[in-house]
């Protein structure tokens, strides 16, 4: 067996079950949030602050055994459909964020919850999104990396103005685990690290919060919306009513 593929993968399964071991309150706290949200019929965005950070919300939209509750927003501004090098330029955009907000009415309802994902925490968009929903009086829940703010300069060009770190400025953290550089695999005679750790950490953490989500709603006697897989025969029929429900604010259900 190779050895170097091995040794990547025991590096994140180390990275996951340390996620799983650390985070189980922070994913217990923000799940007890999207439980009441979802009981009480109020509105739950999930938003990846960055092009592979979109890649976790783009993993659990319209996803078997999902939710079906809450509005993945996939801006076309971050993607990488549209190009690596103008992804970074939105993400690096002071003001940016405010913008997405708006064009997905985030915060017209009261009660939202707002899910941001982002690997690193530092970028401008990530701290637009957050800033201004606190302004909104929208609940911010940030799956994230504290170690890059607190590794990261003040006065990097990297920061938003604000020059503050995503994992201070939300309601609740659960941190990712993600380490500084994000690549973990080794190859023997190459010094850069090789192997990305990022999607696999956040795809976890999302992961993790839909069946603590769920195991919630089950223990308060709610029926958790959660998507059957569209390849299973009653797969179509099963997922039609939550659909309907959902859809009219869910505009990736359309």
């Amino acid at each position: 067996m190779n050895e170097l593929l091995t040794s990547y993968k025991n590096s994140i399964t180390g990275l996951l079950d340390q996620l799983l071991c650390t985070q189980q309150e922070a994913i217990e706290q923000a799940a007890g949030v999207l439980c009441a949200a979802i009981v009480e019929d109020r509105r739950i965005h999930l938003l990846g602050a960055g092009a592979h950070s979109q890649l976790a919300v783009e993993e659990v939209l319209w996803r078997a055994g999902g939710l079906a509750a809450w509005n993945p927003i996939l801006d076309p501004g971050t993607s990488l459909v549209h190009g690596a090098k103008r992804s970074v330029s939105f993400e690096r955009l002071p003001g940016y964020g405010v913008g997405v907000l708006n064009a997905n009415r985030v915060g017209e309802t009261p009660g939202e919850t707002l899910i941001l994902v982002d690997a690193y925490g530092i970028s401008p968009l990530s701290l637009d999104l957050a800033l201004e929903c606190r302004k909104r009086g929208v609940c911010t829940i940030a799956v994230t990396s504290p170690a890059y703010g607190l590794a990261t300069p003040e006065n990097s060009p990297l920061r938003h103005p604000s020059r503050k770190n995503l994992f201070r400025e939300v309601d609740l953290v659960i941190n990712s685990g993600v380490p500084l550089g994000d690549a973990v695999g080794r190859v023997p005679g190459f010094a850069q690290p090789v192997g990305s750790s990022s999607t696999f950490c956040s795809c976890m953490a999302l992961e993790l919060l839909v069946l603590a989500t769920v195991q919630k709603l089950v223990e308060a006697g709610a029926e958790p919306p959660v998507f059957m897989s569209a390849n299973l025969p009653e797969g179509d029929a099963a997922n039609a009513r939550w659909e309907a429900k959902y859809a009219p604010r869910v505009r990736c259900l359309l």
